[in-house]
């Protein structure tokens, strides 16, 4: 079960409370989804979700009453293998055995495309203002605003870029000049880079702009050419490069990937949580967030590489064939998130 199934079935869950008139809800009533993410410290299971919480005041019952409302019917839920209560009302859950074989065939499936919602979203509109930060991060929040399904329009307040920067950053502005009071617009504008981003490049300049907090001064310095693993960029690209080389050499040895159980619960944890990454960057107009899960994907993907392909004499096996589907999501999501943000994924590197 993914992540996004498992948010069906907690819907699904409290509708049946619902139904039962176990749980009586105000207006708005019904959630239209619901959020499940690893559990934090102190946490039980596989994910969690804080939907009792959501629901107490709507319900008039304190959440902790909510999440024993709730336990029964996703105890019942295919999948599920166990749920507790914790905290002030979380509900931890623990799903059988193919929980990480479904999240790797569900990433392998939608490909880049992974933790991207249908469209039926919002029109947004976004505002920034003319230095080239502002511009890049307008770009990737759109981009991140799109794959959540929102239409997006974006708007610079200074005239077209005269300095080539919008060229060689590879940024799309689909109108200039104010807004206006009545327009709307959500502001975009982060903290002025100081000095030219130029002499970066495409890749390094906009990794430059994006890695720091909005509130954070970005740094422009050589240190994001480097090829080393002090370099973050360097790190996620080369984790990619690294699993798009271990399938060609596993076409080399005559076998492919296919879905299954491999035991690297901290891989498989942070490509779970790549969907609510997706979401909360788009929602809080934070391309930072994308880029340090990025860095945490890569963190995890790479000691897990030694382990893929077979070793002197050995046959390859269904592990290998799990561990390399694996290491096929992790690539799989690494170039997705670095195509959100603009930045080239190569195969070699």
């Amino acid at each position: 079960m993914t992540p996004v199934e498992l948010s069906r079935t907690v819907l699904r869950a409290v509708r049946r409370a619902v139904d039962d008139g176990e749980l009586r809800l105000a207006p708005p009533g019904l959630p239209e989804r619901v959020v499940v993410t690893p559990p934090g410290a102190g946490g039980w299971g596989d994910y969690a979700t804080n939907v009792a919480l959501q629901l107490a005041r709507p319900a008039g019952q304190p959440p902790l009453r909510v999440a024993e409302i709730l336990r029964p019917h996703l105890l019942g839920s295919d999948g599920v293998d166990g749920v507790v209560v914790t905290g002030p009302g979380f509900l931890n859950i623990r799903l059988r055995d193919t929980a990480a074989t479904d999240l790797v065939a569900e990433i392998l499936r939608r490909g880049p495309r992974y933790g991207f919602r249908d469209g039926g979203g919002d029109v947004r509109r976004l505002t920034c203002p003319g230095d080239v930060r502002a511009v890049v991060v307008m770009d990737v929040v759109g981009r991140l605003m799109r794959a959540q399904g929102d239409d997006v329009r974006t708007r610079c307040r200074a005239p077209q870029d005269g300095g080539g920067w919008a060229e060689v950053f590879g940024v799309r502005v689909d109108s200039y000049g104010d807004p206006g009071a009545a327009d709307g617009s959500l502001d975009v504008r982060p903290v002025p880079a100081l000095g030219d981003p130029l002499p970066l490049g495409r890749d390094a300049g906009r990794w430059a702009l994006l890695h720091p907090a909005g509130h954070d001064r970005p740094q422009l310095d050589a240190g994001h050419l480097v090829q080393r693993e002090s370099n973050p960029l360097f790190r996620v690209r080369y984790a990619h490069a690294r699993c798009r080389g271990l399938r060609r050499n596993a076409v080399d040895l005559g076998f492919s990937a296919r879905a299954g159980e491999t035991g690297d619960v901290a891989l498989t944890a942070v490509l779970a949580d790549h969907p609510r990454v997706l979401e909360r960057a788009a929602a809080t107009r934070a391309p930072d967030r994308l880029t340090r899960h990025l860095v945490a994907v890569a963190d995890a993907t790479l000691p897990f590489l030694a382990t893929v392909l077979p070793r002197g004499g050995e046959k390859p096996s269904a592990a290998h064939r799990a561990r390399l589907a694996l290491a096929e999501a992790a690539g799989t999501v690494l170039a997705g998130g670095l195509s959100l943000l603009g930045i080239d994924a190569p195969e070699h590197l």
